[in-house]
C-alpha cells in the first residue's frame, strides 16, 4: 500500500501440489506436520514433498517446528506455517457501514476497524473512506508510524465484499440494489490505483460463504449449504460441491429478489413482493416472527431447488434476534419436510459463526484462499 506497507509480497505456490502442502501446514497448526505425513496425506513422493517444503521455507512461508518421535529410526522434523509471513485485508462495504479486518496467513484477525459509510455518497467519498480505514488499520495493528512504514511486513492485498450484483472477475459493479449510480463502476481498478496493492471484489454473501468453507463449516468435502445474510438487504451465498457457486455472471445467490407475493410491497430493485422487501418490512414493524417466517419460505424454496444439506444464517438483523430467526426458519423447513415425507428429515438451520464481521473475514479469504488452493479469486 503506497505510504503504508512496503516489502515484497510472499510468492504464491506455483503448483496445485505446493498449495495442497501449504494448506496441510495451515491446518496442522502450531504443532506442525512431518514431511512423511505430508507425503502420506497428499499421495506425493517424499522427494517431491521435500522439494516443495524447501521452496516454501525459502519463501518464508514454512519453518521448522521441532522434532517428533517416530516408530523407528531418527526423530522426524516437523514443519509449520509461518502466519506472520504475510497479511491480508478484508473490507465489508455495507449500505451504511464499513468494517475492515487485518488477518495473518492463518486467518486470525489481528485488528478490526468499523466506521459509518454512505454507499450513496459517491465513488470518491467511498474510495477515500476505504483507503483511510485500511491505512489506519494496518498502521495501528502492526505498530507502524503512520505513512512511513518502508519496512512493514508483507501485504497480500485487499478483498472487498459488498452487495451485488457485480462482476467478480473484472471487479466491476452492476446496478447495486438501491444505488443505481454504481452501475458499471470499476471498483477493483479504482482501488488498485488508490492503494497500490492487489484487490479482489466479490459479493458480500459469496465472501462470507468462502470464509465459512475455509473455516470448515458445512457438511464436509463435496457438500452443499446456503448462507443467508439478512442485514440492510438480503442475499445468499451458495456452496455446492464444496465450492462457492457464483454462476456464469456472478449472478447466483440474488436470493432476496425472488418474488413470493404478486403485487406485494415495492422493493428497491423495482419489482414487487420480493422476499427482501417482505422481510425488512416485517423487521421495521417489529414483527421478527413474521420476518423469520418469510425468510423460512425463501429457504424452503432454495432447499427444494438445490437439495442443500444445511442453511446458515447471518447478518446484523439476524444477529439481533438469533433464536427467533433460527427457530422460525427451522419451523418452515420442518413443515416442508413433513409434507414431503422425506427420509432424511428437515434441512438443519443454525447461526453462522463469525458474527457481524463474518463478511469482512470472508473478504480477506478472497486473497488467502487461493494461496492454499481453496478458492478461485
Amino acid at each position: 500500500m503506497r505510504g503504508a506497507v512496503g516489502g515484497a509480497q510472499p510468492r504464491a505456490p506455483r503448483s496445485p501440489n505446493a498449495a495442497l502442502v501449504l494448506d496441510l501446514l495451515r491446518t496442522a497448526g502450531a504443532e506442525g506436520i512431518s514431511r512423511l505425513e505430508l507425503a502420506e496425506r497428499t499421495g506425493l513422493t517424499p522427494q517431491a514433498v521435500s522439494k516443495i517444503t524447501a521452496r516454501l521455507r525459502e519463501d518464508g512461508l514454512a519453518a521448522e517446528a521441532g522434532r517428533r518421535a517416530s516408530t523407528g529410526g531418527k526423530p522426524r522434523t516437523v514443519l509449520r506455517l509461518v502466519p506472520e509471513a504475510g497479511y491480508a485485508l478484508g473490507v465489508h462495504l455495507d449500505r451504511d457501514e464499513l468494517r475492515a479486518v487485518l488477518v495473518d496467513l492463518d486467518g486470525t484477525v489481528l485488528g478490526e476497524r468499523r466506521s459509518p459509510l454512505d454507499l450513496g455518497a459517491g465513488a470518491e467519498a467511498v474510495l477515500e473512506g476505504v483507503a483511510g480505514a485500511v491505512r489506519t488499520l494496518v498502521a495501528d495493528t502492526l505498530g507502524l508510524p503512520g505513512e512511513t512504514a518502508a519496512h512493514a511486513p508483507t501485504l497480500l492485498g485487499l478483498g472487498v465484499a459488498l452487495p451485488g450484483p457485480l462482476d467478480h472477475v473484472r471487479g466491476v459493479l452492476h446496478r447495486v440494489t438501491g444505488f443505481p449510480e454504481w452501475n458499471g463502476f470499476p471498483l477493483r481498478d479504482a482501488l488498485v490505483r488508490r492503494l497500490g496493492v492487489p484487490v479482489v471484489v466479490d459479493k458480500d454473501t459469496n465472501a462470507a460463504a468462502l470464509g465459512l468453507t475455509v473455516g470448515g463449516e458445512g457438511p464436509g468435502q463435496g457438500g452443499s449449504f446456503a448462507y443467508l445474510h439478512l442485514g440492510t438487504g438480503l442475499g445468499a451465498g451458495l456452496v455446492i460441491g464444496g465450492g462457492v457457486h457464483r454462476g456464469a455472471r456472478t449472478g447466483a445467490g440474488e436470493f432476496g429478489h425472488q418474488v413470493v407475493q404478486l403485487d406485494g410491497p415495492p422493493c428497491t430493485c423495482g419489482a414487487r413482493g420480493c422476499i427482501e422487501a417482505l422481510c425488512l418490512g416485517a423487521v421495521a414493524r417489529g414483527d421478527v416472527t413474521e420476518a423469520a417466517r418469510v425468510l423460512g419460505a425463501g429457504a424452503a424454496n432454495l432447499a427444494g431447488l438445490l437439495d442443500i444439506d444445511l442453511v446458515l444464517l447471518g447478518g446484523r438483523t439476524v444477529a439481533a434476534a438469533p433464536e427467533a430467526f433460527v427457530g422460525g426458519v427451522g419451523a418452515v423447513l420442518d413443515a416442508r419436510a413433513r409434507r414431503e415425507g422425506g427420509h432424511g428429515g428437515a434441512v438443519p438451520v443454525r447461526m453462522a459463526p463469525g458474527g457481524v464481521r463474518g463478511v469482512a473475514e470472508g473478504a480477506a479469504q478472497l486473497l488467502l484462499a487461493p494461496l492454499f488452493g481453496r478458492g478461485d479469486a
